[in-house]
């Protein structure tokens, strides 16, 4: 199992929210690229670098936080937020990210999806962000009544290199993983799925990769490993 930890931009900083809501931030560390560089010297082979500005505007807010990143690290960076056509994919594709994460564009336009996964094969990652079981838009700020199996089902012979299923009901809280939840979408679909949103303790890797059934490729960290919770080491042993 791949474990991402995350850096949330917002306003320039590295923040952690609850639920995706921008007025709940925390800010952790002031410059990303810092915070980035400690999780590679922590061990971590990926980074999930979200713009939270971008996310709910359309558009890059924090493109200079995630050029300092790219520019610091050489270990591959998913990037995600504000992320909304083939011009925007190619341009931070050329600018170092390894994968782009595409979701309120998946929803509204899965045809852009099928084409970037043509033209950047494995480069591309669908995020499905849910809320009380239905699926979420522009920043988690709209809700929509698609349910996110129907979603993901959509990309199946897309090529697309991973889902992203977020729980946002659960994002931020260090509340727990829903395995249960996360793995339903697993069995349902043949692309890998990383999972998001809870994540507390050690014990929240144990169980997932504990459940029968499709293995869940990806978790991503947040909160846990921003307030000690979990530590690289124990983290990645666990994984391993």
């Amino acid at each position: 199992m791949i474990l991402y930890p995350a850096i949330d931009l917002q306003d320039g900083n590295c923040v952690r929210v609850v639920h995706g809501d921008l007025s709940t931030a925390t800010v952790f560390n002031t410059s990303p690229a810092d915070q980035a560089r400690l999780w590679v010297d922590g061990g971590f082979h990926w980074l999930h670098v979200v713009d939270l500005n971008g996310a709910v505007s359309g558009r890059a807010v924090n493109g200079a936080a995630v050029e300092a990143i790219l520019n610091s690290v050489s270990v591959p960076v998913q990037l995600g937020g504000g992320i909304r056509s083939l011009a925007d994919i190619e341009r931070w594709i050329e600018a170092g990210v390894s994968r782009v994460i595409l979701g309120t564009v998946a929803v509204r336009d899965p045809n852009v999806v099928r084409e970037a996964a043509r033209l950047w094969p494995e480069q591309i990652a669908v995020s499905v962000d849910v809320r009380k079981g239905k699926v979420a838009l522009q920043g988690w700020t709209e809700d929509s009544d698609l349910e996110a199996i129907a979603v993901a089902k959509q990309f199946e012979d897309a090529g697309v290199a991973a889902l992203i299923i977020t729980d946002i009901d659960r994002d931020g809280t260090t509340m727990g993983f829903n395995v249960d939840a996360f793995g339903a979408i697993a069995d349902a679909v043949d692309i890998p799925v990383i999972a998001a949103g809870g994540l507390a303790t050690i014990d929240d890797i144990v169980r997932i990769k504990a459940r029968k059934g499709t293995p869940i490729a990806g978790a991503v960290l947040g909160r846990a490993l921003y307030n000690g919770a979990i530590t690289p080491d124990a983290a990645l042993k666990v994984a391993a």
